[in-house]
């Protein structure tokens, strides 16, 4: 039986050792969350700089395009390759808001979209009369930009490229032109699955949290979701009071060197807060949100991880074309010199990750 000790490395290892180029590493993830905070880069980019090799901040948008891949819901927004896009394609849902409020605008921006090839929002405001609409957030939105985010919900569009962040959009084609798709069960099970291996070693409780959340992404497939969490073929393992869960066929071994690495609050290592405060001893909180007097790790803090223990957090910002720091730690920040040199090590790669030393 695995030790809690081995349990943390295994989850560090399985999760960082991925060689591969951009894609290669999408692919072997199977999703990347999208977040549009920078501080100091977007999370899908301190996800993938953890991952890839010379990775820089936006890499991911400037190549995007060429990589064949999909921003897309599952149990949150993120970046997937067309094979797990098509796990929750087709959507079959019943009619959005939008859609309610104003019959025939989706059809008239889809045709617009199809005749144009690829639309920015600003194109639609531009073409169309149609004034603000309340959001799902309590504010208002443009309908016109609401058509766009509930066409690309449906599967009708999809994300062709970014511009300054803003999502252009064309027909997915691919979706129109697919001859032959998955069953209900098998989509269910692709997505229980990939929910394991992007997280796993998993606590049954949070795999169940998660589960749920692809509400979001896949509202239709709700039945055939519990059947398949409840089906699941995995390993386990009682750890404490926890029964924890890994993909078959996989092997709770592996190091990795020792280093200090900043990841990010939605980093797949960070994401399931009940793991991470058992396996590290102590509770992480996303604090964003949290009025500043009451926030105790800061704005957007990175877990600092030193070898296989998460033992602090970083706050980092771009001053002055400078990389800013402020480390906290959970205990007393280590004494060695190779800690010190590893954390320089670590604040040195970040300088070069976002453009500022080449």
């Amino acid at each position: 039986m695995p030790s809690l000790a081995e349990l943390r490395s295994y989850a560090l290892t399985r999760s960082l050792s991925t060689k591969t180029d951009l894609l290669g590493t999408i692919q072997s993830l199977g999703y990347v969350q999208a977040d549009p905070i920078r501080s100091p880069a977007r999370a899908q980019d301190l996800i993938l700089m953890q991952r890839v090799r010379g990775y820089k901040a936006g890499d991911l948008e400037k190549h995007y395009s060429a990589l064949g891949i999909e921003e897309d819901m599952l149990h949150n927004y993120g970046f997937v390759p067309r094979e797990v896009q098509q796990l929750v394609h087709p959507r079959h849902i019943e009619s959005l808001r939008i859609e309610r409020e104003i019959p025939e605008l989706a059809e008239k921006v889809l045709e617009f979209v199809r005749e144009r090839g690829s639309v920015h929002p600003r194109e639609l405001d531009a073409h169309f009369t149609h004034g603000p609409v309340g959001n799902a957030w309590g504010g208002t939105s443009n309908a016109t930009t609401r058509a766009l985010d509930g066409l690309h919900y449906r599967g009708k569009l999809r994300i062709v490229r970014r511009d300054k962040g803003i999502r252009v959009y064309a027909v997915a084609e691919h979706l129109e032109l697919r001859q032959e798709g998955l069953s209900r069960e098998e989509q269910a099970r692709g997505l229980v699955q990939l929910l394991l291996k992007q997280y796993a070693p998993l606590p049954v409780q949070s795999l169940g949290q998660l589960v749920s959340l692809l509400g979001y992404g896949a509202p239709h497939l709700k039945t055939e979701v519990r059947a398949a969490l409840k089906n699941i073929e995995a390993q386990k393992v009682r750890v404490d009071s926890f029964t924890y869960l890994w993909p078959e066929g996989e092997n709770i071994e592996g190091e990795l060197p020792r280093k200090v690495r900043f990841v990010a609050p939605f980093d797949p290592l960070v994401w399931d807060r009940r793991r991470f405060e058992h396996l590290h001893g102590w509770e992480y909180k996303f604090e964003a949100y949290t009025p500043a007097a009451k926030r105790r790790f800061g704005y957007y803090a990175l877990p600092l991880l030193w070898g296989t223990e998460a033992i602090g957090w970083a706050n980092l910002k771009v001053e002055g074309g400078e990389l800013k720091s402020k480390i906290g730690f959970v205990n007393e920040a280590p004494k060695s010199k190779t800690f010190a040199r590893e954390l320089e090590a670590e604040l040195e790669r970040y300088r070069v990750f976002l453009g500022l030393i080449r």
